[in-house]
């Protein structure tokens, strides 16, 4: 089982992405933020999302989202799975706020259950070989359209899912170009896998003793 630490966005203005992430979201240290002018151009190959409780939750972060400057790509509506919408950050990156509740059972609140980051690929088999080469254990497979990987408890999920479906999935076209502009930092290694997406070594963070 590999860890996920964190992921990287390289964005153009770090100050300003952070402001927005801080009143989007509230996200800790598994996302991080690096200065890039990397060119790059429509869908960049990759989806985050949140996983929440319940629909009221989806409903109060995609709120605040677009208070903070997000652009609507997918309004919040039910479907066969749940509850969820799909906004876009001011730097690009395309967020999905989901939950499989399609009820609130309670007030609604800002926790966050999981992060998910999905990349758009090519060859979803080769991508879960190449994977595997590198330790990473199959969850949940389903031939050759969706893999999520078992990464314990690490603050990033991950999954592989076809390019063109993710896209369909998030609402935007699937051509695209150029930069991904996202690292990912685990346990792995560093390398680059068949569609252009870059890992970093990043050793998981050491739990601070109880006083």
């Amino acid at each position: 089982m590999t860890f996920i630490e964190s992921v990287t966005l390289e964005v153009a203005d770090p100050t300003a992405a952070h402001r927005f992430y801080t009143a989007a979201f509230g996200l800790g240290p598994q996302l991080r933020l690096r200065a890039s002018e990397a060119p790059t151009t429509g869908f960049r190959g990759f989806t985050l999302s949140l996983t929440v409780s319940q629909p009221g939750t989806v409903d109060s972060l995609v709120g605040t989202a677009l208070d903070a400057g997000a652009t609507p790509l997918k309004p919040p509506a039910k479907s066969l799975w749940g509850y969820g919408a799909v906004v876009q950050a001011p730097d690009g990156t395309i967020w999905k706020i989901a939950t499989s509740a399609k009820k609130d059972t309670g007030p609604a609140t800002r926790r966050i259950d999981d992060m998910v980051l999905l990349l758009g690929v090519a060859d979803v088999t080769a991508s879960k070989r190449f994977y595997a080469e590198r330790g990473l254990g199959v969850d949940k497979s389903f031939g050759r359209v969706y893999v999520q990987f078992a990464t314990g408890s690490s603050p990033v999920k991950l999954g592989l899912y076809r390019r063109r479906a993710l896209a369909k999935d998030a609402g935007v076209s699937p051509d695209g170009t150029g930069s991904h502009r996202i690292v990912i930092g685990g346990e792995a290694g560093a390398f680059t896998d068949p569609d252009g997406f870059a890992w970093e070594a990043v050793a998981p963070a050491t739990p601070t003793p109880a006083m």
